[in-house]
């Protein structure tokens, strides 16, 4: 992040102390970021106050990360009930309620055939998969009259959504606001924002992993673009959220600093090289590699740099410290995911593996494509105990105390 982003967005006048939250792109692995909301929203209801409200004024996603974004906008007017809620949601999907793989079953054995018929899919369709049951679901449980209740009602200020344009490669943030005419945009090099009522094809395209799902058309400037997953090309994760006047910011991620080597020696991975697991897996990560890490420590070094000046110094400075917390998995993903591939779908399962894409670090692929309850439970769980574990850090940003 530029530091001139920083400094703009602390120049914002704030009408009131504005929370943020940002959520990142990481497919069936953002089961995560519910578990960690969960834990959240029962701490604060131990605090009278706080737990009759929904704690967040500006929710920023990335990818599925904008599904659960949306998700929680749609029933902010619930307060914290809408954390339960989401939890519901999550643990009602089924891989089936995402994708299709048109594999017909008597090619799935061979390696060559899965292959044949997987690229005629791909010609015919721009993707491997069919994401229109995403679609059926996200209409069904998404409330988007909901969102503008709760932004006419100022019980949030702003909902963005992220998206990576394929015709231009900008990468765009769609900003819904309760007023045009209050939206103030952004126009950085590669990346731009535009006010626009949120639908659920800005979902779509926000979480269209390139060459799984196919990109959705999208009109930005007057014009239309075709746009695919949030993820590719996000270079300042938090820009978006400080943009909208956030000043304490909760983000949420889904990677990990190293992807173990799931049992295979240093030895063993030089004289065979990589599979084809590893390779996809390795693309797959690079897709969703965030540099949520530089732009937290830079955020928080201008807040140390202005916290540590003498009181009437930086009491004179028309820009005001922004707090940021990021929480993320403590444990490999790709290791827990490889624990429950058994549960994807026969059709998927089968043509993987006939593509040997479930070998090796194929877990790593797994992980974005098991929407199925023994991964998703596990995620949810990992995300409440890492949560909880940093609860003293949580509380004190969400009550500014």
């Amino acid at each position: 992040m530029s530091l001139d982003t920083i400094i703009h967005a602390g120049l914002r006048q704030f009408g009131r102390p504005s929370v943020g939250l940002v959520l990142m792109g990481g497919g069936a692995r953002t089961a995560y970021q519910v578990g960690v909301l969960k834990a959240m929203a029962r701490l604060l209801q131990a605090h009278p106050a706080a737990s009759r409200t929904f704690p967040f004024q500006v929710l920023v996603g990335t990818s599925a990360g904008a599904i659960n974004a949306a998700f929680l906008a749609g029933r902010a007017m619930q307060g914290l009930q809408a954390f339960e809620q989401l939890a519901e949601f999550w643990s009602r999907l089924r891989s089936t309620d995402v994708y299709t793989l048109n594999v017909p079953g008597w090619v799935r054995f061979s390696r060559v055939a899965v292959a044949w018929s997987l690229s005629r899919h791909a010609r015919a369709n721009g993707a491997l998969l069919n994401n229109a049951p995403l679609g059926k679901i996200l209409r069904e449980g998404i409330l988007l009259d909901g969102i503008d209740a709760a932004l006419r009602s100022s019980t949030i200020d702003a909902l963005a959504v992220t998206g990576s344009s394929y015709s231009s490669g900008v990468h765009w943030t769609f900003c819904h606001t309760a007023s045009r005419a209050d939206f103030r945009g952004w126009v950085r090099p590669g990346r731009r924002s535009e006010y626009q009522r949120l639908s659920i094809d800005h979902l779509m395209a926000s979480s269209a992993i390139p060459f799984l799902f196919p990109a959705t058309p999208l009109k930005v400037d007057g014009r239309e673009e075709h746009f695919g997953d949030g993820s590719m090309r996000q270079v300042t994760p938090l820009s978006p959220a400080m943009h909208l006047g956030a000043r304490r910011i909760l983000v949420v991620g889904v990677g990990q600093p190293e992807r173990p080597g799931l049992g295979l020696s240093p030895e063993a991975t030089r004289s065979r090289g990589p599979t084809l697991g590893s390779m996809a897996g390795h693309v797959m990560a690079s897709v969703f590699h965030d540099t949520l890490q530089a732009d937290v420590e830079q955020t928080q070094r201008v807040t140390q740099t202005i916290n540590s000046l003498p009181p009437e110094a930086a009491a004179a400075m028309p820009y005001k410290a922004i707090d940021v917390l990021a929480i993320a998995p403590t444990r490999s993903l790709d290791g827990l995911a490889q624990q429950f591939t058994s549960e994807l779908p026969v059709s998927i399962r089968d043509a993987l593996g006939a593509l040997g894409v479930l070998k090796g670090s194929g877990g790593t692929l797994a992980s974005y494509l098991l929407f199925e309850p023994g991964f998703v439970q596990s995620l949810i769980e990992m995300g409440e105990a890492d949560a909880l574990e940093r609860k003293d850090e949580l509380m004190q940003l969400l009550l500014g105390s």
